[in-house]
C-alpha cells in the first residue's frame, strides 16, 4: 500500500491530472468491502445540457451533422475561447485527457455542454408555466432537469425537510430503459448491474441529506431483476434505518415468461427513519379491496347507478325510474315509479322546484339504478341513502350503504357519528377495527393497466407513457406515512408521468391537507422516437425535439390536466376517480402547481448579484413554495412577501425588520451582504421565529464543493 501511494505521488508530480485520477481509483479500490455488496463505482456520470449556452471553460461534445442517426464523437473538449466569424460564432477547443494535445474549431451550434457529476454546479430555475386553483395553498413543483443535479439544488432548499420520498427508478431490464454516460445500458453489457448500482447510489446519498432524520420514509419500487442488489445497497447506505420489503400485485393476469412463472407483482422497499412507521388502517391490503383513509368519515358509499355487468335499462326495466331531488337542498322529494320499457323517459313530467334524475351514464346512455324504488325508500327513511350536489352545482350524486356495510354498523365495525341536513347518517370505521397492513398487497385498485396506463390515456388522449404506476397504488403507499401529516413534503426524483404529484393531490382533497410534492424528471425522448427525430434533422435542444420529451409531453400536461379537469385540448376529462374518494375527473383539484427548468449559473454571476432572477425560485422554495414570489431586485432595496423577505440595501434595515415583525407568516429573511458582521447585526433585529440567511454566501458555500463522487 505505501509503495503504491509513493508511485502515485511521483505520477502526480509529473502529470497532476493523471496522478489525481490514479489516486481516486486507488481510494475506490481500497474502500471496497470484503463482505456485502461489492460493485464497480464507475467513472462519474456525464450529462449533456443541450439548452445551456456554451461558455468559455465549458466541457463540450461535438455533435454529429444534422440528419445523421449514428452516435457522435463522445470525447470531451474544453472551450478555450469563443470568437465571432462570418456567419456566426465558433469555439476553439482542446481535447481533455488526451495523451497528445489535440485542438479543433467548431461552430457553437454544433456543440453541446457536458456536466460531469464530479464538477460543482450553481443551479437556478426558470419558470415555464403554472396552474393556480388552490388559493393560498403551497405550490407543487415540477422540475425539468438531470435528477442528480436537481437533488443537489434541493440540498440548499430542503435539507432535512422532506417527509417522504417515493421513487420508481429504471428497473434495468436491458430494454434501453435508461442511460449511463449518454449510452443506453443494454442487456449484454457486462457491467450492467454495477453501472445501475453506481447510478442509484449517488442519488440515494443525496436523498439521505434531504430526508428528515427524525421522522421520514424512503420508498423504492423495483422488480425481480435488481431487488436483491437494491436491498443490500439500502442496508449499506442507510444502516440506521428500519427496512422492510412488500410484494404488491400489479397485474393479476400475469406477464408470461418463457420457462418461468408468470409475473404478477413487484416490490416496494420501505426505509424508515426515526419515528416513521406505517399508520394503522381499516384494511390489511391483502384481503380488503376497498381501502379507506381511517380518519373522519372514511366509509366509501356506493353509487346508486349501476356500473358493472347488466347495467343497461333493458337488463332490469323495473330499476329504471325517476328520482325527484329538491333543486335547492338536494333532498329527495319523491321516488317515481318504474316506467315501461317502451316508454320514452322524456314523456315523464318534471316536479316543480325539483331536478329529475335518471340513471344515465356519462355518455347519456340509459342505465339503471342498483335498487328498486321500495328498497331505496326504506334506506332513505333510516338515513342509509344520501344525495349531494356535485361541485358544478348542476348535477346530483346519489349513494347508499351496501348490505355488507349495514351489517358492519350492526356489529360495531362502522359507527354512526350523526346525521347530515337531509337525514343521512354520517359514518366512519370504528377505531377498534384498525389494523396493521400485511407485507403482501393484493388490491384491485393497484392494477397498473386499468389505473396507470388507462389513467394517462384519459388525462392525455393520444399520448402514452411506458408502464405508469397505478394512481391508487401510489396514493395508498403514501397514505401510510403522511396520513397524519397534512403539511408533509413529498419528493419524487424519478417522476415519470407525474403519478406521485397526482396522488398527493388526491390525499389533500380527502382530508383538506396542504401537502406539497416536488417532482423531478428530465426531458428525455424515448429511444424509438430519437432515431426518427434525428433523421428529420433535429437535435436535442431544438424546440421540435424538446416538445416530445417526457417532461414537456407527459409530466407537465398530466399534472395540469389533473388540476384543471381538462385535457391539453381543453376538453373535460372523461371518467371518474374510484375508491376512497369517487368524483368525476373533470372536476379537477383545488391545487397549485408551477413548472421549472433547471439552469446552470456561474460563480461570478451569482456572487455579483447578476443571476437573481434564476436564484429567486430557489429562495421561494426554501421558504415553503407558497404565496407571491420575489422575482426581481426591488427598487426600494428590500421586499417582503407572504413567507419570506429579501434585504438588498442594508441601509433599509429598519423598515425591512419592522415589516418582517408585523408579518408572523414570514419564516425566512434573506440578507444580501459580503460582510458577516453586518449580517449578524441585521439578524439580531429579526424576530426569533424568522430564520436569517446570508446571500450569497449560504448559496455558494452549499455548492462550492462537488457532490459528484
Amino acid at each position: 500500500m505505501s509503495r503504491l501511494t509513493d508511485l502515485i505521488a511521483q505520477a502526480k508530480a509529473k502529470d497532476p491530472q493523471m496522478g489525481t485520477d490514479l489516486e481516486r481509483e486507488f481510494k475506490a479500490l481500497s474502500s471496497r468491502r470484503s463482505f456485502g455488496l461489492n460493485f464497480e463505482r464507475h467513472r462519474p456520470e456525464a450529462v449533456e445540457l443541450p439548452q445551456r449556452m456554451v461558455r468559455k471553460g465549458d466541457k463540450v461534445r461535438v455533435l454529429p451533422e444534422r440528419g445523421v442517426t449514428e452516435r457522435g464523437d463522445q470525447r470531451l473538449w474544453r472551450v478555450v475561447r469563443i470568437e465571432k466569424v462570418t456567419g456566426g460564432r465558433v469555439a476553439h477547443l482542446e481535447l481533455l485527457e488526451a495523451a497528445e494535445p489535440q485542438a479543433q474549431v467548431a461552430a457553437l451550434d454544433d456543440l453541446v455542454v457536458v456536466a460531469e457529476f464530479r464538477d460543482p454546479i450553481y443551479p437556478g430555475l426558470v419558470s415555464t408555466g403554472r396552474v393556480v386553483r388552490g388559493g393560498d395553498a403551497p405550490f407543487h413543483t415540477v422540475i425539468n432537469g438531470e435528477n442528480y443535479h436537481v437533488l443537489e439544488a434541493l440540498t440548499y432548499t430542503h435539507k432535512g425537510k422532506i417527509d417522504a420520498i417515493y421513487i420508481d427508478p429504471p428497473y434495468n431490464t436491458g430494454a434501453r430503459d435508461w442511460k449511463y454516460n449518454n449510452d443506453y445500458v443494454e442487456q449484454d453489457d457486462l457491467y450492467r448491474h454495477s453501472k445501475w448500482l453506481a447510478f442509484i447510489e449517488r442519488r440515494l446519498l443525496l436523498a439521505r441529506e434531504l430526508l428528515n432524520p427524525a421522522d421520514s420514509v424512503l420508498v423504492v419500487t423495483i422488480d425481480e431483476k435488481e431487488y436483491l442488489r437494491l436491498g443490500m445497497m439500502l442496508e449499506q447506505t442507510f444502516p440506521e434505518a428500519r427496512i422492510q420489503m412488500v410484494s404488491s400485485v400489479i397485474n393479476r393476469k400475469g406477464v408470461p415468461r418463457r420457462k418461468e412463472f408468470a409475473r404478477v407483482d413487484e416490490y416496494l422497499f420501505f426505509v424508515c427513519f426515526g419515528e416513521a412507521g406505517p399508520a394503522l388502517h381499516t384494511h390489511d391490503m391483502l384481503s380488503d379491496p376497498r381501502p379507506t383513509t381511517g380518519d373522519g368519515e372514511d366509509v366509501t358509499w356506493i353509487g346508486l347507478r349501476r356500473r358493472g355487468s347488466e347495467w343497461r335499462r333493458s337488463d332490469r326495466p323495473g330499476s329504471f325510474y325517476p328520482i325527484y331531488v329538491n333543486a335547492k337542498t338536494a333532498q329527495i322529494e319523491e321516488i317515481g315509479r318504474p316506467i315501461p320499457a317502451d316508454q320514452d323517459r322524456t314523456t315523464v313530467e318534471d316536479r316543480p322546484g325539483c331536478l329529475t334524475i335518471w340513471p344515465l351514464n356519462q355518455k347519456g346512455e340509459e342505465s339503471r339504478w342498483q335498487l328498486s324504488p321500495a328498497n331505496l325508500s326504506d334506506l332513505l327513511k333510516i338515513g342509509y341513502a344520501r344525495t349531494s350536489f356535485q361541485r358544478n352545482g348542476k348535477s346530483v350524486r346519489l349513494e347508499y350503504l351496501s348490505e355488507g356495510q349495514r351489517s358492519q354498523i350492526e356489529d360495531g365495525s362502522i359507527e354512526i357519528l350523526g346525521h347530515d341536513a337531509n337525514g343521512a347518517v354520517i359514518v366512519r370505521h370504528s377505531a377498534g377495527r384498525q389494523q396493521q397492513a400485511k407485507t403482501v398487497w393484493n388490491q384491485d385498485s393497484h392494477g397498473a393497466t386499468a389505473y396507470g396506463t388507462q389513467m394517462v390515456t384519459s388525462l392525455l388522449p393520444g399520448r402514452s407513457f411506458p408502464y405508469p404506476k397505478s394512481l391508487y397504488a401510489v396514493e395508498d403507499t403514501l397514505r401510510f406515512f403522511v396520513k397524519h401529516k397534512p403539511d408533509a413534503i413529498i419528493l419524487d426524483f424519478f417522476a415519470g408521468s407525474g403519478t406521485t404529484a397526482h396522488a398527493v393531490m388526491r390525499l389533500n382533497r380527502q382530508d383538506g391537507g396542504r401537502r406539497q410534492c416536488i417532482s423531478i424528471t428530465n426531458n428525455e425522448v424515448s429511444a424509438d422516437e430519437q432515431s426518427a427525430l434525428r433523421e428529420a434533422g433535429l437535435r436535442p435542444g431544438d424546440a421540435e425535439w424538446e416538445k416530445q420529451g417526457i417532461c414537456d409531453h407527459i409530466t407537465k400536461p398530466r399534472i395540469e390536466a389533473a388540476i384543471t379537469g381538462k385535457t391539453p385540448l381543453g376538453e373535460p376529462i372523461k371518467g371518474a376517480y374510484k375508491f376512497t374518494d369517487e368524483f368525476p375527473m373533470c372536476e379537477g383539484f383545488e391545487q397549485n402547481a408551477e413548472f421549472f427548468t433547471l439552469t446552470y449559473e456561474t460563480f461570478i454571476s451569482v456572487s455579483h448579484n447578476l443571476a437573481f432572477e434564476r436564484i429567486a425560485p430557489l429562495l421561494w422554495m426554501r421558504a415553503g413554495s407558497r404565496g407571491r414570489r420575489i422575482d426581481s431586485i426591488p427598487d426600494a432595496g428590500w421586499e417582503v412577501s407572504d413567507t419570506y423577505g429579501i434585504l438588498f440595501d442594508l441601509d433599509q434595515t429598519s423598515p425591512f425588520c419592522q415589516t418582517v415583525e408585523a408579518n408572523p407568516d414570514v419564516r425566512t429573511a434573506y440578507i444580501v451582504t459580503n460582510d458577516d458582521r453586518r449580517f449578524q447585526s441585521v439578524a439580531r433585529r429579526l424576530p426569533h421565529s424568522t430564520e436569517p440567511v446570508r446571500l450569497y454566501e449560504s448559496y455558494l458555500s452549499n455548492f462550492r464543493i462537488s457532490n459528484g463522487e
